[in-house]
């Protein structure tokens, strides 16, 4: 299969870009589509042997559910049940954070094939503001299931390049965006009625939308993560293994806890690339790649975050040292998949 790649830099490109797109999944087909988090590679929700496409390019297990996109809270009123006692949540939530990168784990009903949950009785919903994206959807009007668009288990695309790299002569249709302004995968929650005012809000998969911006909604708790390749996980991004370079990365806590093997080159993956840091001296490296260049600022290595990690992936280099993160707004995020890259 050929894999054609339509730009949408001019107002003319992504009219035809999104006309294409909407063609090919009205007949079934899967498309790789920009989103604000990272691409991905979508299909009609409704459809199961378009999403059963998705699995098959993607190499992904049949076990690991997908996330569905909707176009606003009648789309999402459509495909699931809402539990009385937390549609108000849901409802402020909404309003709070969509469009944008929430996904919330929500109970189905049968309008959604078992393949696009992995037969669970909830899905994964969320409500993406690319604009390409968004009008992809609003076209077809048909939820769309789409996760990222990458080989399973590899680091997520941020860029069309980057999903070309991945996909390339899997799927028929690729579209330039331009680079995802969020560089991270979305924020997936799952709310538990307390009885009280505020419900409990268990954090599965941290994103863009951080512990600190959800805490005033209700308290936040983290989730149990699945423990292997081959343990069901009970909403997407749970498996411990994942978002993985080809290159073997460790994180190191501490410039003094780096002892490099002679035989062997190193690249550097930098929070800022500040040398009071103590890393860029510890060792000649090969490569360095800095998430955010002087200032630290965590959106910025967020952004990046992807980018670099495959710059670093391409540079030769034996294993790839990776810096802490700090473990605070988005930076939770950024350490979240570092953690699942160094269990590769």
């Amino acid at each position: 299969m050929e894999t054609v790649t339509l730009s949408a830099g001019t107002p003319e490109e992504t009219r035809d870009a999104i006309k294409e797109a909407v063609n090919l999944l009205n007949e079934g087909s899967i498309v790789a589509l920009p989103t604000e988090t990272v691409y991905g590679l979508a299909a009609n929700a409704f459809n199961a042997e378009a999403c059963t496409a998705i699995f098959e390019a993607k190499e992904r297990p049949s076990f690991d559910p997908l996330i569905v996109h909707v176009s606003g809270k009648k789309m999402l009123d459509s495909i699931v049940n809402i539990p009385p006692d937390i549609e108000e949540t849901v409802d402020i939530l909404i309003q709070e954070f969509w469009p944008g990168a929430l996904t919330l784990v929500l109970p189905k009903n049968n309008l959604i094939p078992d393949i696009v949950t992995a037969g669970l009785e909830t899905v994964a919903v969320r409500r993406s503001k690319n604009p390409i994206f968004s009008e992809i959807i609003k076209e077809l009007d048909l939820p769309l299931a789409a996760p990222s668009a990458n080989i399973f288990g590899s680091m997520s695309p941020t860029s069309a390049t980057a999903v070309h790299t991945e996909l390339s002569n899997r799927i028929p249709l690729i579209i330039d965006g331009g680079a995802c302004s969020d560089g991270v995968e979305s924020t997936i929650i799952r709310i538990e009625s307390t009885g009280r005012p505020k419900p409990n809000i268990h954090l599965l998969r941290p994103g863009p939308v951080t512990v600190e911006m959800l805490k005033k909604f209700g308290k936040v708790l983290r989730g149990q993560d699945s423990q292997s390749e081959n343990e069901r996980p009970n909403s997407p991004g749970q498996l411990a293994s994942h978002y993985s370079p080809r290159t073997p990365l460790r994180i190191v806590n501490c410039p003094e806890g780096f002892k490099a093997d002679p035989s062997k080159s190193y690249a550097l993956l930098s929070y800022r690339g500040q040398k009071k840091d103590g890393y860029l001296g510890v060792h000649d490296w090969k490569e360095i790649q800095i998430l955010s260049p002087g200032s630290g600022k965590l959106p910025e290595a967020a952004v990046r975050f992807f980018f670099v990690l495959r710059k670093l992936d391409e540079s030769g280099a034996d294993e790839i040292i990776a810096e802490p993160i700090p473990e605070k707004g988005v930076g939770l995020a950024i350490l979240d998949r570092l953690q699942r890259a160094a269990l590769k």
